[in-house]
């Protein structure tokens, strides 16, 4: 499968203001009004690595420029003045917004090796912050808005007393409902049916109480998804099927990119997915970074012209795109060579 990636790599890189100063990644990416709008998750600090959310523009989807000058969405504002809000994914439903959400009530601190792998450290916060256990759990949530702009809070969408990242929301209702991606990493063992985190899967009418999740799909290829998977970008909706890119890691915590069609009018079938990742580092952006060394995780995809652009996150320390024609991609799903 050839995915093109973009020859200005890395698009958005750190820099410019004292919040995205240490490091930007991990983007949602919409098209609205024939233009491409990214929200940018970033850090003016590695100690502690407290993450902020900007807004930036394009008209061509390669240069991007800041809506405004300050984050559009803050820890502090969600009521976490020492946590960390992180890798955002975005659709757009009706005339509204949804922003998914990943939240840690504390940020941890990350002190750069020079290999690549940083060390971490648990700060000391102020105020009993810090002191429970839940502080350093990572919860997944909804924010809404009508502009981009003005986000304002919706709903947690896991459970407070387990990590649950990787929650994205399709584009549309199926059969009346919402339907969500959950990467639960306490979800493990014989009774939930896999050995690994995996992605499940889980519907609501309202957006706010969820039905109990199921599996969706685990890792099978241990070659390259032997640690866990996880969703990464927004289903696209094609006349195959739901495509979702998701992400596989292996035992050295090197991160790939797989995809997978879901039944479009019943989504925890699986029609087809790659046995084999399309997407791995290989160039030096990454592979080498100020935090995880080897790392691809894409977090935004939209489609113009026919031409899928795959919007990742390098060594959580830049933002790169690769594109493909849509068309192309869901045919080798489909018919992927078994050599």
């Amino acid at each position: 499968m050839k995915i093109e990636r973009h020859p200005e790599n890395p698009i958005v890189v750190p820099g410019g203001y004292e919040w995205r100063m240490v490091t930007v990644f991990n983007p949602a990416v919409i098209i609205e009004d024939g233009k491409f709008y990214m929200i940018e998750r970033t850090a003016g600090s590695l100690t502690p690595c407290k993450n902020y959310l900007g807004l930036l523009e394009s008209e061509d989807g390669v240069h991007f420029t800041h809506v405004k000058d300050e984050p559009i969405v803050t820890p502090d504002q969600l009521g976490f003045p020492y946590g960390s809000v992180q890798d955002p994914r975005v659709v757009k439903i009706d005339d509204t917004f949804y922003m998914n959400y990943a939240l840690r009530p504390c940020a941890m601190s990350y002190y750069p090796t020079g290999r690549g792998v940083p060390e971490r450290s648990i700060p000391k916060y102020p105020d009993g912050w810090g002191e429970e256990e839940g502080h350093w759990l990572t919860r997944s949530s909804i924010l809404t808005s009508k502009n981009l702009i003005d986000w304002e809070f919706l709903t947690d969408t896991t459970p407070l007393d387990i990590n649950d990242r990787d929650n994205i929301l399709f584009p549309e209702k199926i059969n009346g409902k919402y339907v969500l991606l959950r990467r639960p990493e306490e979800y493990v063992g014989e009774e939930y049916g896999t050995e690994k985190a995996a992605m499940w899967i889980t519907y609501s009418d309202d957006l706010i109480h969820w039905e109990e999740p199921k599996l969706l799909a685990k890792g099978e290829n241990p070659s390259w998804e032997s640690r866990k998977i996880g969703g990464s970008t927004p289903p696209i909706k094609t006349d195959k099927g739901w495509l979702v890119l998701y992400h596989g890691v292996d035992d050295n915590v090197v991160y790939r990119v797989g995809a997978m069609l879901l039944d479009l009018d019943n989504p925890e079938k699986v029609i087809a997915r790659t046995r084999n990742f399309i997407m791995e580092p290989e160039t030096y952006y990454e592979k080498f970074g100020y935090q995880l060394p080897n790392v691809i995780f894409p977090t935004g995809n939209v489609v113009k012209d026919g031409l899928l652009y795959i919007y990742y996150g390098v060594t959580d320390t830049a933002i790169a795109l690769a594109t493909v024609p849509l068309d192309e991609l869901v045919d080798y799903i489909l018919n992927e060579p078994q050599n």
